[in-house]
């Protein structure tokens, strides 16, 4: 072999080299994880594959968290809003059973000149969003709650509860049995500023982004 094909072999095998150690590098962690729980499967270790398998699926819910946070209604005028995050006490939560609370998120927003307060949160595949779907889904039910009435949101049914002595309002909304939207306030002077809120959602990019 002449010199100069030595150099391109050469050169093409320190290329290959370069981009596996490249692509080692920048290797997926959840890809990395879940193939780790497939081998750990294979050989049996079933406990460690379990261990595995929840870190991926934790990475893979905040990735799903990072592309819904934008989807959070801006503050109306006259607020101001945080950024949006997991909820501190999902995450609690998620710890205590086995990362099986699903997707929180929430955004808080604080009246300009005044005191009120409101949380807009967002739960996907979470227990308690099938005890809301109960409630909503059931006119009679919803009808017998004290200072409760029907919301609609385009064709969605959802609820929205006031309470005037304390200026306190709740918002919600549940999409495809999974989702639940919800818009809490305290110190409000009208529930309507909780069901705005709520109204400015982006449903179709929850739904787009959190879908099967």
């Amino acid at each position: 072999m002449s010199l100069k094909l030595c150099n391109l072999a050469g050169l093409a095998a320190g290329t290959t080299l370069a981009l596996a150690a490249a692509g080692a590098a920048l290797a997926d962690p959840v890809e990395e994880q879940v193939l780790e729980g497939l081998k750990l499967y294979k050989a049996g270790e079933l406990g460690a594959a379990v261990t595995e398998l929840e870190f991926a699926i934790s990475d893979i819910r905040k990735a799903m968290s990072g592309k819904l946070s934008d989807t959070f209604p801006p503050a109306p005028a006259g607020w101001t809003a945080a950024e949006a995050e997991s909820s501190a006490e999902a995450g609690a939560a998620a710890a205590m059973f086995g990362g099986m609370m699903g997707t929180m998120l929430e955004r808080t927003y604080n009246q300009t000149n005044g005191d009120g307060t409101m949380t807009a949160q967002l739960m996907i595949d979470n227990p308690m969003v099938q005890g809301m779907a109960a409630l909503i889904n059931n006119p009679m039910l919803m009808g017998a709650q004290p200072g409760v009435e029907r919301l609609r949101i385009g064709r969605e049914t959802g609820m929205l509860k006031w309470e005037p002595d304390s200026g306190t309002a709740e918002a919600t909304l549940l999409l495809d049995g999974r989702i639940l939207m919800q818009v809490s306030g305290e110190n409000l002077e009208s529930a309507d500023t909780a069901a705005d809120l709520l109204t400015a959602w982006d449903i179709d990019a929850v739904r787009e982004r959190t879908a099967r």
